[in-house]
């Protein structure tokens, strides 16, 4: 399970990781002004942004979010001639995605419900509205690890922006391209580890049921319902 929550996370570390520190560490040794390198290697998270939305025919907001972030922080960075403006804007992108994690936990469905619903199948999507609506316990859960990945991205925010503050410009760019990851994915071991206990405790797992797991739940397998 463990493997299949980081391809669904991780699936453009590349693009958005190892290709603009390559590009920017490059880009410097040619000589190149920092706040020029910074802006020239947030360009391929751009590209890939609106690779994305040409693909899928419709625009994500956090597409929308990077492309924009990158336009007001380039242009003000160019009027002030600071380049650690380029740099709060890495700080702003967990800051909103945090701020909506926590803000799920008011909405029907918390994050981590959401987040399973890419790992669910067939009659386990329906298995977990089910669980949802029935079991107090499964609701908790759910939403304490929504709380967790919200705070985690909310702290990965306020430490992006004291590093761009109080480091220097070029010693941010390598802290911040591994930092969130190894944020993203400590948060992701936590919640596998408290899916695994939540499931020895109740027989059922938090979120990654298979359509395979839901046909065999008690209740749901050939000819072992109750009769009404």
């Amino acid at each position: 399970m463990l493997s299949t929550v980081f391809t669904v996370l991780f699936p453009t570390l590349g693009t958005a990781v190892a290709l603009p520190l390559a590009l920017y560490y490059v880009l410097r040794r040619q000589g190149v002004a920092q706040w020029q390198a910074l802006m020239l290697s947030s360009i391929p998270p751009v590209i890939q942004a609106v690779a994305g939305a040409v693909r899928h025919r419709r625009a994500r907001f956090f597409d929308l979010l990077v492309v924009v972030l990158l336009l007001v922080s380039a242009v003000t960075s160019l009027v002030s001639g600071d380049p650690r403006v380029l740099l709060l804007k890495d700080a702003a992108l967990p800051a909103v995605l945090g701020t909506w994690i926590v803000g799920t936990l008011l909405a029907a469905r918390p994050f981590a419900f959401q987040f399973g619903r890419q790992l669910r199948a067939g009659p386990a999507e329906e298995l977990a509205e089910q669980r949802w609506r029935q079991e107090p316990e499964f609701r908790r859960a759910l939403r304490s690890l929504t709380l967790l990945w919200g705070a985690a991205e909310l702290l990965d925010a306020v430490l992006s922006v004291v590093e761009a503050v109080a480091l220097p410009v070029d010693v941010v760019p390598v802290i911040g391209r591994f930092q969130s990851p190894g944020i993203l994915g400590l948060v992701v071991i936590a919640g596998v580890r408290h899916s695994r206990r939540f499931r020895e405790r109740h027989g059922a797992p938090l979120f990654g049921l298979t359509a395979a797991t839901a046909e065999g739940a008690p209740g749901r397998r050939q000819g072992t319902g109750r009769r009404q």
